[in-house]
């Protein structure tokens, strides 16, 4: 039996998925999706760890539990047959290593199919879009308030993923340049790039980044937990995300970095940037995104006809 599942599943997993996991096709995964199923797996064996149980014993109820979670309930249909697919990876990987005897994902894998077109991605309308800036804009003393409103402003104001802002630091910010801009550092498949900053979200970012400069904390990330700055991890900012979109009565979308993102997408395409543009801004190497973010302003337009 491979114990290291036992004692330090996340390990266990990321060794895994490093050395020997791959596709139904058996090619290796991308980088950016073994950093996804990562991810993914932390938020599972999160949920086993509050229910008292582990890789090793969890069956379809605690598969079933998941989904009724407050991170999972949401999920799309699309997501949901990803974490399926994972899980049973996972439970193959674990009987082969001894760990399991059974895969209670198997039986869900034969009932779950992906969607047969893609689902409409999730944003904010431009009048939402702008209540939220107005919110964002509103003063806010205490510090951590200032540090909530200016993430929930990055992600809205750059279209930067989850990640770019949790590894964003102290000097990729520069508010006061000409035009003010953030500093996107390569990671994975992504290249290095600059995103100029909406201009809602200068003084905001300018105020938490001279606050920031004054703390006592160790490192030199741009966002971080207070006041001990410790990275904040994706579960963190959805519930930032959450709470700005709840304070301004918006719950029908999607409470994440990812529709501000999208959010941020349309902006520009209804400013008239040109698509290899805006796939720039937001570190893509295919039109994919904004092509599918544009069609929803085209049906809009339909429906006005």
């Amino acid at each position: 039996m491979d114990e290291l599942w036992l004692s330090n599943p996340t390990l266990a997993y990321r060794d895994w998925q490093a050395r020997e996991a791959a596709g139904a096709d058996r090619r290796p995964f991308s980088a950016r999706s073994i950093v996804q199923h990562q991810a993914m797996f932390e938020h599972f064996r999160r949920h086993l760890v509050a229910r008292g149980t582990t890789v090793a014993n969890f069956g379809a109820d605690d598969i079933e539990a998941f989904w009724r979670t407050a991170n999972a309930r949401d999920h799309t249909q699309t997501t949901r047959v990803r974490y399926v697919k994972l899980l049973d990876r996972l439970c193959r990987q674990l009987v082969f290593a001894g760990v399991r005897r059974d895969n209670p994902a198997a039986s869900l894998l034969a009932a779950v199919r992906w969607p047969d077109g893609e689902p409409e991605p999730q944003y904010l309308d431009a009048a939402v879009d702008r209540q939220l800036q107005a919110y964002l804009r509103a003063p806010a003393e205490d510090l951590t308030i200032l540090r909530s409103r200016a993430i929930v402003a990055t992600f809205l104001a750059t279209g930067v993923t989850a990640a770019e802002a949790r590894s964003a630091r102290v000097g990729d910010l520069h508010p006061d340049g000409s035009p003010p801009y953030l500093f996107v550092r390569a990671h994975g498949p992504r290249d290095a790039r600059t995103v100029h900053l909406a201009a809602f979200a200068v003084p905001l970012l300018r105020e938490w980044l001279a606050r920031r400069q004054t703390l006592p904390i160790h490192g030199d990330l741009l966002f971080t937990l207070l006041p001990d700055g410790r990275p904040i991890t994706d579960m963190s900012f959805g519930r930032l995300v959450t709470a700005a979109l709840e304070a301004i009565g918006q719950t029908n979308v999607e409470m994440s970095p990812r529709t501000l993102r999208n959010t941020f997408c349309r902006r520009q395409l209804l400013a008239g940037r040109a698509r290899d543009d805006v796939s720039h801004m937001l570190g893509l190497t295919s039109n994919r995104t904004c092509d599918r973010i544009a069609a929803t302003i085209a049906d809009r337009q339909a429906q006005r006809l």
